[in-house]
C-alpha cells in the first residue's frame, strides 16, 4: 500500500502578514518587560558602584591616618631625643672652660628647644590632619550607611520583579518560539533584521494616517492599495520595515486576546 503523502499548500501572503505583526506584538511585550526590568539592574549596578566608591575613599583616608601616625611617632622620637641632648648640653655647661664654650652649648640648647618646638608643632598639624580625616571617615560611613540601605532595597525590588515578570517573559518567548515554524525562513530572516536594527524593536508597522508607522513618512495612494490587498509584503521605502493596514492589525490583536 502507498504511503500518503500531504501536500502542504503555500501560506498565504495575508497568513504570513498576520504571522508577523502577531510576533512582533509578542516580541513588543518582551520587549516591554525587559525595559520596566531594566532600568533597576542599572540603578543597582550604579548604587554598588558608588558604595565601592565609598567604601575605597575610607580606606584611603585610613590610609593617610596610618601614614600620619607614623609622622607623629617620629616627631615624638625627634622630641626625646632633642630632650635628651639638651640635657647632655646642659650638664656640659657646669665643666665649660670658657666663655666661647659656654656660648656655644648655649646655643646648642637653644637651638634644639627650636627643634623642639618645631617637632610640637608639626604634632599639632598633624593631630589636626587625623581628626578632620577621622570625621571625613564618619560623614562616609554614613553616606555608606545611606547608600547601602538604598541599594539593598533597589536589589529586592529587582530580585521581585525579576520573579514576577520571568514566567511571562518565558512564556511569551516560548509562544514566539512557536510561530518562527509558520512563516518561512527568508521572511522570517528579514523581519528579524528588521526588527535589531530599528530603535523601538518595531520590525511590522501599522499604516496610520497615509503614513509609515514607524518612520511617519507619507506613503503614495498606489502603495496604500497593495497594503490593503495583501498579495504581498510591503516594506517601507524610508525605513524598511513591513507594513500592513489597520484592519488586519485588529484582527491580529482580537485573535491575541482571545488566547490570553
Amino acid at each position: 500500500m502507498a504511503t500518503e503523502h500531504k501536500i502542504e499548500t503555500p501560506r498565504s501572503v495575508e497568513d504570513r502578514l498576520k504571522t508577523l505583526y502577531k510576533l512582533q506584538l509578542i516580541h513588543s511585550d518582551i520587549r516591554r518587560i525587559r525595559a520596566i526590568r531594566g532600568e533597576l539592574p542599572q540603578e543597582v549596578k550604579d548604587l554598588a558602584d558608588t558604595v565601592k566608591g565609598l567604601n575605597a575613599r575610607v580606606e584611603r583616608f585610613q590610609s593617610e591616618i596610618n601614614d600620619l601616625g607614623a609622622r607623629r611617632v617620629d616627631e615624638q622620637n625627634k622630641i626625646e631625643n632633642k630632650k635628651l641632648l639638651i640635657e647632655r648640653y646642659r650638664q656640659q655647661l657646669d665643666n665649660v672652660r670658657n666663655n666661647h664654650e659656654f656660648d656655644n652649648l648655649t646655643k646648642e640648647i637653644e637651638y634644639e628647644s627650636l627643634e623642639i618646638q618645631l617637632a610640637e608643632k608639626n604634632i599639632g598639624d598633624i593631630e589636626r590632619q587625623i581628626d578632620n580625616l577621622k570625621l571625613e571617615i564618619k560623614n562616609t560611613e554614613e553616606a555608606i550607611a545611606d547608600q547601602t540601605h538604598i541599594l539593598d532595597e533597589k536589589k529586592a525590588d529587582l530580585d521581585n520583579l525579576v520573579s514576577e515578570t520571568r514566567s511571562d517573559e518565558e512564556n511569551l518567548l516560548a509562544k514566539a518560539k512557536k510561530l518562527e515554524p509558520e512563516i518561512d525562513e527568508r521572511t522570517l530572516t528579514a523581519f528579524k533584521r528588521i526588527r535589531d536594527k530599528a530603535h523601538n524593536g518595531l520590525g511590522v508597522v501599522i499604516v496610520d494616517r497615509d503614513a509609515c508607522g514607524g518612520c511617519f513618512n507619507r506613503i503614495p495612494p498606489q502603495k496604500q492599495i497593495e497594503i490593503k490587498t495583501r498579495k504581498k509584503l510591503i516594506v517601507c521605502e524610508y525605513c524598511g520595515r513591513i507594513m500592513i493596514d489597520p484592519e488586519l492589525a485588529a484582527d491580529v490583536q482580537e485573535e491575541l486576546n482571545k488566547e490570553k
